[in-house]
């Protein structure tokens, strides 16, 4: 019996260690900041990678917005993606509760860890998340949740974070550290 307690015992810590590293994991998740540092508007889109984008707008966002909307993201590595002007009043993108979806052609990236979008004009806009399918990485979602102020680049930075991933709509990773421990817990009994 004392065999078997002791030998259980590490894979407890373990277990515990895991769950406090998948719930330190969830937290995080930061605001939407200004990014004075970046200047997209010089990219040059030269390449021949496809990138979807899918940009829900919050259900607490202006009814519909005629602004302009521009949008960049890119990787570690320095190639980026320069999509100008994706707004069209009249096909009525980015209202309110609205999903608008956009197939952008630019350099290719690896994981992209940075994106951010500029707003022009006078009736403001909320999105809630941005999320980018590309070729070399796996999709990543961006949450603003956060009116984009006007005449500014305005979303996350994560490239400079060693060690850290942007936020995925879910990570579904995280069931798996606590499960294995809990595996060789029953398997052992």
């Amino acid at each position: 019996m004392m065999k078997a307690v002791s030998f259980l015992l590490p894979l407890l810590l373990l277990h515990s260690a895991s769950i406090f590293i998948s719930s330190q994991a969830q937290s995080i998740v930061s605001q939407p900041q200004v990014l004075k540092s970046k200047d997209f508007t010089n990219i040059q889109n030269v390449g021949s990678c496809s990138f979807t984008v899918v940009i829900k707008t919050s259900c607490s966002s202006v009814s519909f917005t005629r602004d302009q909307i521009s949008l960049a993201f890119g990787d570690a590595y320095g190639n980026q993606v320069y999509a100008p002007r994706i707004d069209d009043p009249s096909t009525r993108t980015f209202e309110r509760c609205s999903t608008d979806t956009f197939q952008i052609n630019g350099p290719c990236t690896y994981q992209v860890c940075h994106a951010a979008v500029y707003r022009s004009g006078m009736d403001g806009w909320k999105p809630e998340s941005v999320k980018i399918y590309g070729y070399n990485s796996s999709p990543v979602t961006f949450y603003y949740n956060a009116f984009v102020p006007s005449g500014v680049w305005f979303g996350f930075d994560y490239c400079g974070r060693a060690g850290q991933s942007p936020p995925l709509l879910h990570s579904s990773g995280k069931w798996f550290l606590g499960a294995i421990p809990g595996f060789l817990l029953n398997a052992m009994v």
